[in-house]
């Protein structure tokens, strides 16, 4: 089944994988710090992105690492705003994602030039947000994220069942679907998500995969996540073959590389 989006009023086709560049404007993110970050930084290491082939860019201003210290809407906002607006300024025609769980945050990004939601809490932390989606007409990426059940498959299949019925409703078009790797689950629940990831094909929703860097690579490693590049390659691949659409990475061409060679095993007839 060819799956698309309609998103910066184009169709972006997702017949073939696409990458999701990571943009962190927080000083406390797991991997990337950016500390006293500057425009002129991050719209270099945009350029990078681009150049090195991201099809959309995820920008976020409020982390969501194990641990992390909650910022106010307020705080979140004044960090997001300079940056997007900056972005969209120099940038006219890139994909931009705001990755918020705030109803409020999400709408003023997409009137400021955002063109799709990234919503790591599926709506349970503010279920306006899907009602902001609704009304812009943007994609949504809907996370499962809720503290699984013993059955994490049934309990992950029924979740993005009845919330894609639910989004539908609300005529919310485009729903992403992303399996929450490393958010309330345990390792041995994200490598089971992993493996069986291919059952989310069945609810005929583009997939993306945000599995870069994160603690089930580095943790069973014994390392740290600047150590992870080769396993996120490979927790990538695994990935694509069992249905990804997208992937959400730091590291973009790393990844656009194993899309190219995954593609070249599963050349369309």
């Amino acid at each position: 089944m060819a799956l698309s989006i309609n998103t910066h009023n184009q169709l972006l086709d997702l017949s073939s994988p696409k990458v999701m560049a990571i943009v962190n404007v927080t000083p406390d993110s797991f991997y990337t710090t950016w500390g006293n970050w500057s425009i002129d930084t991050l719209l270099q290491h945009v350029q990078d992105a681009l150049d090195q082939g991201a099809d959309i860019l995820d920008i976020g201003a409020c982390s969501t690492r194990p641990n992390h210290t909650p910022i106010s809407a307020n705080e979140e906002w004044t960090r997001l705003a300079p940056a997007l607006q900056a972005i969209r300024s120099h940038f006219p025609n890139a994909i931009l994602s705001v990755d918020t769980f705030r109803a409020d945050i999400a709408e003023q990004a997409v009137t400021l030039g955002a063109d799709m939601i990234n919503d790591v809490y599926g709506g349970d932390n503010d279920s306006r947000i899907w009602e902001i989606a609704a009304t812009y007409h943007v994609p949504y990426v809907l996370t499962f994220a809720q503290e699984p059940q013993e059955h994490i498959l049934s309990h992950m299949l029924d979740f993005f069942q009845s919330r894609l019925d639910q989004l539908h409703t609300m005529n919310v078009a485009d729903v992403i679907i992303d399996p929450g790797f490393g958010f309330a689950k345990t390792e041995e629940q994200n490598y089971t998500i992993l493996q069986h990831m291919a059952l989310l094909t069945q609810l005929h929703a583009p997939i993306l995969a945000g599995i870069s860097r994160k603690s089930m690579l580095y943790k069973p490693l014994g390392v740290t996540p600047s150590d992870v590049l080769p396993a996120t390659v490979a927790a990538n691949t695994l990935a694509l073959e069992r249905g990804a659409n997208i992937l959400r990475v730091h590291d973009v061409a790393a990844a656009k590389q194993a899309i190219t060679i995954y593609s070249l095993t599963h050349k369309q007839e």
